[in-house]
């Protein structure tokens, strides 16, 4: 993927506490999972974003349609 960098955060004890033995449970080290929760916080976010653009577009997209219709409808 590219280099690494480190990158310090600070968190729950408990989170952490829960983050350490999964990853001694699954073998897997912090780092990895760090970086698949922050890709899945990205994803996530730009998922919402995208989702709120849609929403928003269909209503201009509708209020567009109504006023075609009307157009249309007054020289027909």
């Amino acid at each position: 993927m590219g280099t690494k960098s480190k990158l310090s955060v600070t968190v729950d004890r408990e989170v952490l506490d829960a983050v350490d033995r999964a990853c001694r449970r699954f073998h897997v080290a912090k780092s990895r999972v760090a970086e698949e929760a922050l890709r899945l916080w990205l994803k996530t976010r730009t998922e919402k974003l995208m989702a709120e653009g849609y929403e928003a577009m269909a209503a201009e997209d509708k209020e567009f349609a109504e006023i075609a219709f009307q157009a249309q409808r007054e020289t027909v």
